[in-house]
């Protein structure tokens, strides 16, 4: 049975979105785009806040620049800069620190060690992904977009 997203945003009041949920809802995925859009809907309504780091921007643009796409540039700008209720946290020397022992003490990548590291330095408990590597990070409460369709 899926995980709702819904609940999971009543549970938790402040959410972090990885690189890949906004991948989802700018592209309209067809598999995860309609759980990406209520998850959007209630962070536009004020029902959640969420925060990502600088680096999903930086991750987001790379395959539009590679594909010379300027619709999709402007598209991942134009949520990343207007949208409600996100907030954005830059790469400091603490979360670059809590990122280096993330990644010594479960094996993640260096980008994802910092996308965890982001949203713990922000106290953010919930954590929005499409990858099951952060749940072995225990100071997280993951939801998985899988778990959802």
């Amino acid at each position: 049975m899926p995980v709702s997203a819904d609940s999971f945003l009543r549970k938790h009041k402040s959410v972090y979105i990885d690189t890949s949920v906004f991948i989802y809802f700018v592209e309209k995925n067809a598999r995860y785009h309609k759980i990406c859009e209520s998850i959007f809907e209630n962070i536009e309504s004020g029902a959640a806040k969420a925060s990502t780091s600088t680096l999903s921007l930086l991750e987001v643009l790379v395959k539009p620049y590679k594909l010379k796409r300027d619709d999709l540039i402007l598209s991942f700008y134009s949520l990343f800069t207007t949208y409600p209720n996100i907030s954005w946290i830059d790469l400091t020397l603490g979360i670059s620190d809590l990122a280096a022992k993330l990644r010594a003490e479960h094996g993640l990548k260096t980008p994802d060690a910092i996308q965890a590291a982001s949203a713990i330095s922000h106290g953010t408990k919930g954590f929005i992904c499409n990858d099951r590597i952060f749940k072995k990070v225990r100071d997280i409460d993951c939801l998985i977009i899988d778990d959802c369709v």
